[in-house]
């Protein structure tokens, strides 16, 4: 249980079916916010009320260290290498599905259960929830087949507004709640600025794609390709007056690379990952079309996809797309069905940036 509404009603359905339920609060994070307050705390208080108002016992356990290993250290990585990464899906792979689910069972339950909007077919697929705009399994992409063996998801097949209408019918603290957002251990607090606590910032040159100097950067981890606000180059003279966007990162010269509209160097034809995870745990072809994200809130898009030899796969898009970013995951479904996916490692960029 998170403190949030969704956990919420899940542990409030399972008792209602006459389950054996206990609440459990994860810590995954020790800081406090800007403000000196921890923001667990409040979290924790509402878990408390929720689970004294259902009738269920509760407890907290603290994944601070696990997080900072397997989740937290892989984030600042991805940013050391200009990648911009996706901590939330790793967070489900080794924390709340992996070292949680470890600790639940050891613990002598059967099952987990979590908030998630998503729901698992009796042959153990992953379904996308009924809620299309809350449907997260984008983020659950990467769990393994012996991993949806233990787990269920009681809201997945109810709308966020049904969810909402049953937290207050149960008069929980928590039923107005807002949803969390952006990344758990950041919070509502300036990206830029957390960052600059665990990686020294290396300013270089913002260009043009034909190599002019166009400003300056504060370090080509704070920008991410498709990227428009932040730059620091509006309201120039020159150049056609439309907004500027990042279109590439040169490593080796600590280049930004900006472009102004949105030209074929922001689109891509193709991209490869070397490492994609099978829900089933096995590809459903060598070669197969479906539909794909490559990023949560994107519709999905059609696209042929060929499996490595080496366990990655090589995924060719109908239309090119816009903004297709190393270090976010690609998730491929089939219908209803989320087939897995992997991070992305390289785009085919529909024209060159020769600079």
């Amino acid at each position: 249980m998170s403190g949030g509404v969704d956990s919420a009603v899940a542990a409030h359905l399972l008792k209602k079916e006459g389950r054996d339920v206990i609440g459990v609060f994860m810590k995954n994070w020790e800081e406090e916010d800007e403000n000196g307050v921890c923001t667990a705390t409040q979290d924790y208080a509402d878990v408390r009320s929720v689970c004294d108002t259902i009738g269920i016992p509760y407890y907290t356990v603290n994944f601070a260290q696990e997080y900072r290993d397997r989740v937290f250290s892989y984030f600042l990585d991805e940013y050391r290498k200009g990648r911009t990464p996706n901590p939330d899906v790793l967070c489900n792979c080794e924390i709340k599905f992996k070292a949680f689910l470890d600790f639940a069972l050891k613990t002598g339950a059967s099952t987990l259960a979590t908030g998630h909007y998503c729901r698992l077919s009796e042959d153990k697929r992953l379904l996308r929830g009924l809620d299309r705009g809350k449907d997260q399994t984008y983020f659950l992409a990467g769990l393994k087949p012996e991993q949806l063996e233990r787990v269920v998801f009681p809201v997945g097949h109810l709308q966020k507004s049904e969810v909402r209408q049953i937290a207050r019918e149960q008069n929980f603290s928590n039923a107005a709640k807002k949803d969390s957002t952006g990344i758990c251990f950041i919070g509502e607090r300036n990206f830029k600025q957390f960052l600059m606590q665990f990686l020294p910032a290396q300013p270089g040159d913002m260009v043009d794609e034909h190599g002019k100097k166009i400003g300056g950067h504060d370090g080509l981890m704070y920008y991410t390709l498709g990227q428009r606000r932040g730059l620091g180059i509006g309201g120039r003279n020159d150049g056609t007056g439309e907004s500027w966007f990042v279109i590439g990162k040169d490593l080796k010269r600590n280049l930004l690379i900006v472009q102004q509209g949105e030209h074929e160097e922001l689109f891509s034809t193709d991209l490869v990952s070397d490492r994609i995870n099978w829900i089933s745990g096995h590809a459903p072809a060598k070669q197969f079309r479906c539909t794909a994200k490559f990023r949560y809130r994107q519709p999905d898009q059609a696209v042929s996809v060929e499996v490595l030899d080496d366990g990655g796969a090589k995924v060719v898009f109908d239309v090119p797309q816009r903004a297709v970013t190393p270090g976010q995951w690609v998730v491929f479904y089939d219908g209803e069905t989320c087939l897995g996916g992997g991070p992305i490692d390289r785009v085919t960029p529909v024209k060159a940036i020769s600079i």
